[in-house]
């Protein structure tokens, strides 16, 4: 049975804070990307997110928290480290790994005895978890697989009908969800790049490992976005490695494709042009990219194009992320 689903804004944040309290799941705009929260202590509430997002059990999610009492609270334990990057980092984009307390039900990290936690930068967002009282975990507010919702019209075109409301918060700053890293381990390891780089945590607690393995199907994962495909349109998504003769391949790939029939959209910072061909600029800087790059992934599929060419970035500082996310978008990955 389709939910009625409230549109509400920002100063609605009371109404949303209510239906949070009472067990329900509301979409909320972050500084990353919208998550769509329940209350992170309440099993009943925690399985509706999974079931609206029509998401694999099996992939945690990620507790918002709005103080650092909310930490102890969730916490059995909190390292140094994590209270020297919890210092530094927070309110914003990384999330930290630690042991759960009892109390965080195992729907929230998926069986583990671990859970990730942030506390966003967006006042919204932290709004929201005050006013409820309770921490929410949150995974994106969009269908699963599909392109992250980067704009509340993304939630609600993916939502409506499935959360009990969903706030208007217009676009994310980021538009890439955040760095996660794992302080359980002896090691303290990266396993989602964001906009927190591996070289700003180094610079603050010492040497950090980057998860690069490939996780087999039957593994626990203790992070979101290492397991399933994942921020991927309908078209074909074709991503084009950094190189120097980047701009040539995406010219000789548009042509044969289009040979082909292929109807083509190229996403890129340089100004390739090609006859025939649609092109979007994504801006001057990888914010700029991070920022739009899953709303015209959506418009595209609007559109009705059934191939993307997308030029990628240095993997390097943000674009470490934004090529993390756009190689799992991508069916094709090439020179």
């Amino acid at each position: 049975m389709k939910k009625n689903t409230k549109i509400l804004d920002p100063s609605q944040v009371d109404v949303a804070a209510e239906i949070i309290r009472k067990g329900g799941i509301v979409a909320f705009p972050t500084e990353t990307v919208y998550g769509l929260g329940a209350d992170a202590l309440n099993d009943k509430a925690i399985k509706k997110v999974f079931k609206a997002k029509k998401r694999p059990l099996d992939n945690p999610v990620i507790v918002h928290i709005s103080s650092l009492e909310q930490l102890k609270s969730l916490a059995e334990r909190i390292p140094h480290k994590a209270r020297i990057l919890a210092d530094k980092f927070w309110p914003g984009p990384l999330t930290i790994i630690v042991r759960k307390k009892k109390e965080v039900p195992y729907s929230v990290t998926a069986g583990l005895n671990s859970v990730a936690i942030r506390m966003p930068s967006n006042e919204i967002a932290r709004e929201l978890i005050e006013r409820s009282g309770t921490p929410i975990a949150a995974p994106s507010a969009n269908l699963s697989g599909k392109p992250s919702p980067t704009h509340h019209s993304h939630a609600i075109e993916d939502l409506k009908g499935r959360a009990d409301a969903i706030i208007k918060g217009g676009e994310t700053e980021i538009g890439l969800e955040s760095t996660v890293i794992d302080m359980t381990r002896t090691i303290p390891t990266i396993l989602r790049p964001g906009k927190i780089t591996p070289r700003m945590i180094q610079n603050q607690i010492g040497f950090v490992s980057v998860y690069n393995k490939k996780v087999k199907k039957d593994s626990k994962v203790p992070s979101p976005g290492m397991k399933y495909r994942h921020y991927s349109p309908k078209a074909q998504v074709i991503l084009v490695r950094y190189s120097q003769n980047q701009k040539a391949r995406i010219r000789e790939l548009a042509s044969s494709l289009k040979k082909e029939g292929k109807k083509i959209i190229v996403l890129s910072r340089q100004d390739i042009r090609i006859k025939g061909i649609k092109r979007i600029l994504l801006g001057d800087s990888i914010l700029d990219m991070s920022r739009k790059v899953f709303r015209y992934f959506r418009e595209a599929d609007k559109e009705g194009y059934d191939t993307i060419l997308i030029e990628g970035t240095m993997e390097t500082g943000l674009g470490l992320a934004l090529m993390n996310r756009l190689k799992r978008a991508a069916s094709i990955v090439t020179k």
